[in-house]
């Protein structure tokens, strides 16, 4: 795979959401930069129909390095299937993304997402896109405890001797999103991951290694642990036991994205959450934090 190895100006603006899944699916892909720190082939791309035109990320399934741990399907299916989840629960958390033939074979296509990363939401901080930008959603401080509005996710070793409190802002779409993850049941779920926009909606992206049969549930997003779900994630989950009912919109979908033994597994998770009713905590069997962190 011969892209060059940078990363372009983002300077195309996204069509609306409700037409991007039609333009990633027939649109006409142009790669015009390898995204360097991907740890698997990423080319930044335009794509182009209709009239209309936007930035995205392109994954080709030829580019992937197999993992040990996920031998079955592809991280392009599995991401795509993410997607397919998120849409079914109404929270819209993870930019559209489709399964398709490109220059470089089948892959995903998935919208370049303009992320902030001041914090402030008001469009002033750095770009970002597939490589990523918290937007001061999460933070090191040195306390023992999280101030208000902020939730410990652990203690970190900051150099010197000295550690410091890893924490996440307690806000809602976090919170939907740690819901997501479990669903999917996301084995890295990092800070760079994370993408706030300037209109105030949060995006995840990077969801190649989820739906595995066992519990690899790798997240910064562990502050409500143990916490009851909110009435609102309940009734999503009810909705997705639902939809991935035999026969059910979604599970007829991800029969195409992951393997029957993951979409029971799914089913499985929705079910457990929905019994607990709680958010899930670390099980001990798998390192809680992915690494590195952001």
């Amino acid at each position: 795979m011969s892209a060059p190895e940078r990363i372009p100006s983002r300077g195309v603006t996204p069509p609306p959401h409700a037409a991007s899944v039609e333009l990633l699916s027939h649109g006409e892909l142009t790669v015009r930069g390898r995204i360097r720190d991907a740890s698997n082939a990423a080319l930044f791309c335009t794509i182009a129909h209709d009239g209309r035109e936007a930035s995205c990320v392109y994954k080709p399934v030829a580019g992937e390095r197999p993992l040990w741990d996920f031998p079955d399907g592809t991280l392009a299916g599995r991401e795509v299937a993410a997607y397919e989840v998120s849409e079914a629960t109404g929270w819209g958390l993870i930019p559209p993304t489709v399964l398709r033939d490109g220059p470089y074979g089948e892959g995903m296509v998935q919208l370049w997402i303009e992320a902030t990363t001041d914090g402030d939401g008001d469009g002033d901080g750095d770009e970002g896109g597939d490589e990523g930008g918290d937007g001061g959603l999460l933070a090191l401080v040195d306390a023992e405890e999280p101030g208000p509005g902020w939730k410990a996710i652990a203690l970190a070793e900051v150099g010197e001797g000295r550690t410091a409190l890893l924490v996440h802002a307690d806000d809602e779409r976090l919170r939907r999103l740690a819901v997501l993850d479990a669903v999917i049941n996301n084995a890295d779920r990092k800070g760079g991951h994370l993408l706030p926009t300037s209109q105030g909606r949060l995006y995840g992206i990077d969801h190649g290694v989820t739906f595995n049969v066992e519990n690899k549930l790798r997240t910064l997003l562990w502050g409500w642990a143990g916490e009851p779900l909110p009435p609102e994630a309940l009734d999503v989950l009810k909705g997705l036991k639902d939809a991935l009912s035999d026969g059910g919109r979604l599970a007829v979908r991800l029969a195409d994205l992951i393997t029957p033994d993951e979409i029971d597994a799914t089913r499985a998770r929705v079910d457990a959450l929905l019994a607990s009713g709680t958010h899930p905590g670390p099980n001990g069997d798998w390192p809680a934090i992915p690494w590195p962190p952001v």
